[in-house]
């Protein structure tokens, strides 16, 4: 391949190329230097007051704005900011936690599936070209858990019609319907409301009706990056 063609196909620059087909081991990746922050010499203040923190009642337990108020009394911090003294201390909070014994820790459960009991549902934007323009369209995905087995369709909308015309279309495809649950994002065309950080949600009507109708068993993932773990398999596929 010639040098553009390798830009165009890798998205880099010419000095990248020329300097991967210059080189023959790749650089070694440079370590990013972490940005000094001025909060950084009254970290440990509020560490300690956290620590202090774990034995005091519920109610005499420092706020941030109780901390935030404390450094600049007593330790003249006057070019700190609340919201960065509030940022600190929702992250380092649970992790005082932690260290000390009281927290739960982060952990990572392998999922175990049986045949035909589980799937996954994804349905999102994808760009292709189209008689030669570049379009957004639309890619509905339905993926076994147990064998990896999924089935694609694409459609011009995201509507609450091609949702469901994606569900039928795989059943038909796969002959049948997973038998315990389906784990979905929260999306418009099922989930109208999430509530809070439970897992409870109020679901559009229609798609109450329609997965009554064929017997399906939703699981509503939580939002965010953290949901996005929780059906993993149809999300990293490639597209």
């Amino acid at each position: 391949m010639s040098q553009r063609a390798l830009q165009r196909k890798h998205n880099v620059t010419w000095r990248t190329v020329r300097s991967a087909l210059d080189g023959q081991w790749p650089e070694k990746r440079k370590t990013p230097r972490r940005r000094e922050s001025r909060l950084d010499p009254y970290k440990p203040v509020i560490d300690q007051i956290l620590r202090a923190d774990l034995d005091a009642p519920t109610k005499q337990r420092h706020t941030a704005q109780r901390i935030f108020d404390r450094l600049v009394d007593e330790h003249e911090a006057v070019e700190t900011t609340y919201p960065m003294v509030r940022a600190y201390v929702k992250d380092r909070r649970p992790q005082v936690r932690r260290e000390a014994g009281l927290g739960p820790q982060a952990a990572f459960v392998p999922q175990t599936h049986l045949p035909g009991a589980e799937a996954e549902v994804d349905f999102g934007e994808l760009h292709v070209v189209l008689s030669g323009k570049l379009t957004r369209v639309y890619l509905f995905s339905l993926r076994l858990s147990f064998s990896g087995k999924a089935v694609h369709r694409v459609f011009a909308t995201a509507g609450q019609e091609a949702f469901f015309e994606g569900h039928v279309h795989a059943f038909r495809v796969l002959g049948g319907v997973p038998r315990c649950q389906i784990r979905y994002d929260n999306l418009k065309a099922a989930v109208e409301r999430v509530l809070g950080f439970s897992r409870g949600r109020i679901e559009a009507e229609r798609w109450t009706m329609f997965r009554s109708y064929w017997g399906v068993e939703p699981f509503y993932c939580r939002p965010g990056i953290e949901g996005a773990h929780e059906k993993g398999g149809v999300e990293g596929r490639p597209r």
